[in-house]
């Protein structure tokens, strides 16, 4: 590393995005991959679209049952 760094030539806020989103990487253990890539293969989708279309399901039901 230097000793010194010279961002006299820097510009503020170049690569900031005040709309920009961040997704979270999810990593699934391996079984349920494997599940999840052959229910995908099954219905032609997406392995995303499989996995966020049973979380909202499931969403859903978690949000009928009072706490």
């Amino acid at each position: 590393m230097k000793e010194e760094y010279d961002f006299s030539k820097g510009e503020r806020g170049k690569f900031y995005h005040p709309d920009a989103e961040f997704n979270l990487p999810v990593y699934l253990d391996p079984d349920i991959a494997e599940f999840m890539r052959k229910l995908a293969i099954e219905n032609d989708a997406d392995v995303e679209k499989i996995v966020n279309d049973w979380l909202r399901k499931n969403m859903e039901e978690m949000q009928a049952v009072p706490v």
